[in-house]
């Protein structure tokens, strides 16, 4: 079990959703905050509401500067979870490029710069503690996800990466990969989700991952393991079952 208290997160994505459950979360286990997002009053509204210490630093995490310069802000940091993320579901025969560009900007390229600007610090003393925000979704390709799913993908990919290059450097690296979670970004489908979760329940296991000495945690269970299993059928029955 991870000692939290007095521990200094810097929390990426933190205005609703996932985000904002797990600043609850964190701010009760005793950890002080620093909370990223693009609206600013919801970040306010937050930091208000949780129980212990947390500095509020709007962000829009697809400018480099801006991501360099907040950084430079929430100074000496224990540890960070990157949490942002926009959706639009998407089939290729609606192909949109600015939505396309922008799921990649903010849910890969966000994650890239966030990590890219937090890393030195971290290997300069030795500890640290990187957690990203992939999908189940990002396993394989599925239909109407263009867009989504390969940016989460890639999330995943650097993820792997950064374990494999950060092990005994002190700092710690874990990937979580949610399934559905109701959200404003899930309100958008219109298929079944099944095993939907609330964001409280989502973000409590979001949490106790983080507190754990395990890389990765796919849930929940029952559809991670079957997206998670999609990764070993040829690839003729993968498109044939899932193109119904």
């Amino acid at each position: 079990m991870r000692d939290w208290q007095g521990k200094r997160y810097w929390l990426v994505g933190a205005s609703e959703g996932l985000g904002r459950e797990l600043a609850f979360c964190l701010s009760r286990a005793g950890v002080e905050l620093v909370l990223s997002a693009r609206n600013a009053e919801r970040l306010r509204s937050l930091s208000e509401a949780l129980p212990g210490r947390a500095e509020v630093l709007p962000l829009d995490v697809r400018d480099t500067g801006a991501v360099s310069a907040a950084a430079e802000r929430a100074g000496e940091i224990d540890g960070l979870a990157y949490l942002a993320g926009v959706y639009w579901p998407m089939r290729a025969q609606g192909w949109d490029e600015a939505k396309v560009e922008e799921m990649a900007d903010i849910n890969y390229l966000g994650a890239t710069r966030v990590v890219g600007a937090a890393l030195p610090g971290m290997r300069r003393r030795g500890r640290g503690h990187i957690v990203l925000t992939g999908a189940i979704s990002g396993f394989r390709g599925l239909p109407g996800t263009i867009g989504y799913g390969a940016s989460k993908a890639a999330v995943m990919h650097l993820a792997e990466s950064l374990q494999h290059d950060l092990q005994g450097s002190g700092v710690e690296v874990q990937l979580v990969n949610p399934g559905y979670v109701r959200t404003r970004m899930t309100d958008k489908n219109d298929h079944p989700m099944p095993f939907i979760m609330e964001p409280a329940r989502a973000a409590r296991e979001y949490f106790e991952h983080m507190s754990s000495d395990r890389f990765k945690l796919n849930y929940p269970y029952g559809v991670s393991l079957l997206y998670r299993g999609t990764q070993f059928l040829p690839d003729w029955a993968y498109f044939r079952l899932f193109n119904r």
